[in-house]
């Protein structure tokens, strides 16, 4: 098993869901952050002034999937994220030890 971590820009996150539901992915879980890349942020014009936005609004998306699935869903994040400019973000794969659903007490893949 391996957990899929995405960050992305805000406005693609349904787009980048919908995509991970139509490939068999099962569940996520979606916070807001803020964060900075390469870009270090950016100015923006308030009341007249000018001010550095240093920690730019993301969205991170976790999902944990079968080794079997992993590449599919990172090929979606990869298509339905994708626009070409500055601070599109990163995907990060890390292996899972295992996962236990707290209700049923069911173990790995069947957690999952």
């Amino acid at each position: 098993m391996k957990k899929i971590e995405a960050i992305i820009k805000p406005f693609k996150f349904e787009e980048v869901k919908e995509a991970l539901v139509h490939a068999g992915i099962q569940g996520m879980t979606v916070t807001d952050v803020k964060g900075f890349g390469r870009q270090k942020g950016h100015v923006e014009i308030y009341r007249g002034s000018e001010v550095e936005v240093l920690f730019v609004p993301k969205i991170k998306i976790e999902v944990v999937v079968p080794d079997s699935l992993l590449y599919k869903a990172v090929e979606v994040i990869l298509d339905k994220a994708y626009t070409g400019s500055v601070g599109d973000g990163k995907i990060f794969i890390i292996p899972v030890e295992d996962a236990i659903r707290i209700r049923t007490k069911e173990k790995s893949e069947q957690a999952i």
